[in-house]
């Protein structure tokens, strides 16, 4: 490919216009050979002027196929064509992680090297032992019966939430339950869903592809502005009280009732996304917010940032108006979520497996986020983290004037996977990177800082 970039204008479709768009176009030029092993793509700013779109748009599109085996980015060489780049069409390779990153800093990833393997099968054992053969028939829809219990009787003794057996459907990690609540809301007349900003896109993703329109509120250091929500016709909103993905701040007590008080106004839903909130390191965290009104309020988790997201395996709590609208669905989806994990999943929470592997990942989190923060502040004391101390990422908030994706860019061509905070933001805010910090050793940690200093 010549330096000429304007022919990529007729190489992509014109008139991309979001990230999603231009990504699957370049990887389908790739599978189907217009974009040859080897060939060198054009600097993200030059390719976004070409095609009409944020500089952000085409430097995401490029991390994700980079993640993916499609492209490699090679200091002083640019972005090109992965060499071995010759795949069929029915399927997409997912190469070996530990050759997509050096370094991979992505929020939300859990130790997966130390998920409770020997506690996980003796659970599988015991719990296939006690099933009865009518219950490896199809499963109920809303859940295995005992996983239900045992979900109830976990959740109002760690995170405070008011619930019953009854109240508690089992899902496909929380991906299905947001796509669920989504046709729900939309089949009862919401049109629009409100969401943090900052916040993760996947979710306003599912939200959208359900024909709702989401509408960004920001946060500040308070949380979500109610203020803000209140002016707008939206009757549902999508918050992370516990810990707001990504900025790490905790919804004000203030906050948290005066968003209840809108909720009943409005006759409205809140859906509160629980998504870390056992990874506490300085602090207790705070009751969930289902507790305060379980009529308002529609209670999510899930076991992937505890255990593993392998497993799929998720909740929703739910006022009773909703319950049995979400169970039809669910069953109407797939009719129901499988038993074996799920009978497996309720003999460790009966055993106290889960609550063991909490207390050992709590301290290895807390020290690897003590040694990323170290490093950092002796190292580059002029990047500031905020958020309390909990999860598994925190934002570094970076020196006003740099760009944050281009920072991004440079380190993915050192193999290094730190996110920028603008991958998160609608609107305009300061720039930072959301670093992960659970899936790497301190050691690595803090040869992962060095990077990023080298980067700049």
């Amino acid at each position: 490919m010549t330096a000429n970039w304007t022919t990529y204008r007729e190489l992509l479709l014109p008139g991309l216009t979001g990230r999603r768009a231009v990504e699957s176009e370049l990887r389908r030029a790739v599978r189907d050979g217009r974009l040859r092993p080897g060939t060198r793509l054009p600097s993200s700013r030059d390719l976004a002027d070409q095609l009409g779109v944020a500089r952000g748009t085409v430097t995401s599109a490029y991390t994700q196929l980079i993640g993916e085996g499609y492209l490699v980015a090679k200091r002083g060489s640019g972005t090109t064509v992965t060499a071995a780049c010759s795949w069929p069409d029915t399927f997409e390779r997912a190469p070996d992680p530990a050759q997509r990153w050096r370094f991979d800093l992505r929020p939300g990833l859990p130790a997966l090297n130390a998920f409770p393997r020997d506690e996980w099968l003796q659970a599988q054992k015991v719990a296939l032992l006690a099933l009865s053969t009518d219950e490896l028939g199809y499963p109920d829809p809303a859940g295995f019966p005992l996983l239900r219990a045992e979900l109830a009787d976990y959740l109002g003794r760690v995170r405070a939430v008011a619930t019953r057996p009854s109240e508690v459907v089992v899902v496909n990690g929380a991906a299905e339950g947001i796509s669920l609540m989504g046709r729900v809301l939309k089949a009862a007349g919401h049109t629009s869903v409100a969401v943090e900003e900052p916040s993760h896109f996947g979710a306003a993703d599912m939200l959208t592809s359900h024909g709702l329109e989401v509408r960004p509120i920001p946060v500040d250091d308070k949380g979500i502005k109610v203020d803000v929500l209140s002016t707008t016709d939206c009757r549902a909103v999508l918050v992370t009280a516990a810990h707001q993905f990504p900025l790490g701040v905790v919804l004000h007590p203030e906050r948290r009732h005066a968003l209840l008080d809108w909720a009943r106004a409005h006759d409205g839903v809140v859906i509160e996304d629980d998504y870390d909130a056992e990874h506490r390191y300085d602090r207790p965290a705070m009751g969930a917010m289902q507790a305060l009104d379980p009529s308002r309020v529609i209670y999510q988790g899930s076991a992937s940032k505890v255990l593993a997201p392998a497993l799929r395996l998720g909740w929703l709590v739910l006022p009773p108006d909703l319950r049995d609208t979400i169970v039809e669905r669910k069953r109407l989806d797939d009719l129901g979520t499988g038993t074996l994990h799920q009978a497996a999943f309720a003999q460790l929470l009966k055993t106290g497996g889960y609550d063991r592997h909490l207390r050992r990942t709590r301290q290895l989190y807390r020290a690897r986020r003590d040694a990323l923060l170290d490093e950092l502040s002796r190292v580059l004391p002029d990047w500031t983290p905020i958020g309390v101390a909990a999860g598994l990422h925190v934002v570094v908030r970076l020196p006003a004037g740099v760009d944050d994706l281009a920072v991004q860019e440079r380190l993915a061509r050192r193999g290094v996977n730190a996110p920028a905070l603008a991958n998160y933001c609608r609107l305009p805010t300061f720039p930072g990177l959301v670093l992960g910090y659970a899936a790497l050793t301190p050691d690595r940690l803090r040869h992962a800082v060095h990077e990023l200093l080298e980067a700049l």
